[in-house]
């Protein structure tokens, strides 16, 4: 009969339990894996999974209680880390979500809203971004985006060792000075479009000076809205460009983030 003691029993657990809780925590947060349309008992689950494969080449985990004060430090800074991982790559999606909707209130279509199946059902969204965070999300799993996700947490380990010391102040500057990608990625996404939507507005102004008779109102949206429509349908394989590049800078803040900033 096999008997073991609570020595080992704790040694096991140990050997599992922070790592779980760093994928775990970013699993909740990043893209794809942490769409509300993914139930969070998959998610566990997948985290758990994925524990279990990558827990055997993985550093020895410091002989630390998991359930003693000590341990509930490491195990608030293993959350930390695996949120600051997903956050960070939450804002390239968001990114490209606002750059949609600064696009669809170009166009005028900012009064046409989805659910936005990302961030739930009490989130909102125009269609134009909609259609784009479709885009960004196959365009992000064609090119295993998933996949490095996946490394870059499990190399984590090796540069942030489970300990209390976590992501250090490097690191939290790294996550915080990332936050303006938001912005610049979302401009980047819209800058053609908005531009190109902008020259038609002022043509329409022109015509209207030129013939103060013409109505404005009851052609200029129409018109707007068939250019922009055009201008969609063209600029689709340039916004994919511009995500590549988004999605590159991106692992490489991460990889930054990782290295303690």
């Amino acid at each position: 009969m096999l008997t073991f003691s609570a020595n080992q029993l704790e040694t096991w657990i140990t050997a599992l339990y922070w790592p779980f809780v760093r994928i775990g925590s970013c699993f909740m947060i990043a893209p794809c894996f942490g769409a509300t349309t993914v139930p969070a008992r998959v998610r566990v689950v997948l985290a758990g999974a994925v524990t279990l494969l990558v827990a055997p080449i993985l550093p020895a985990q410091p002989q630390v209680a998991a359930f003693s004060l000590a341990g509930g430090i490491v195990t608030v800074q293993q959350v930390l880390i695996g949120v600051a991982l997903g956050f960070c790559l939450h804002i390239l999606f968001d990114a490209v979500t606002l750059g949609g909707q600064m696009l669809a209130n170009s166009m005028g279509l900012s009064m046409a809203m989805n659910v936005d199946p990302l961030h739930g059902s009490d989130a909102s969204s125009p269609a134009v971004g909609q259609l784009y965070t479709l885009l960004v999300t196959l365009t992000f799993l064609g090119l295993n985006g998933h996949l490095a996700l996946l490394e870059v947490l499990v190399r984590s380990f090796d540069t942030l060792p489970v300990g209390t010391t976590g992501l250090g102040a490097g690191g939290l500057h790294t996550v915080v000075e990332w936050g303006s990608q938001l912005f610049a990625g979302a401009l980047a996404i819209a800058l053609p479009g908005v531009t190109a939507l902008l020259i038609v507005n002022l043509a329409f102004g022109v015509m209207s000076r030129a013939a103060p008779a013409f109505n404005l109102f009851a052609i200029g949206l129409p018109v707007s809205l068939v250019f922009g429509l055009v201008i969609l349908t063209v600029g689709l394989p340039a916004v994919q460009a511009t995500f590549m590049e988004l999605m590159g800078r991106t692992f490489t803040a991460l990889e930054q983030l990782i290295a303690g900033g």
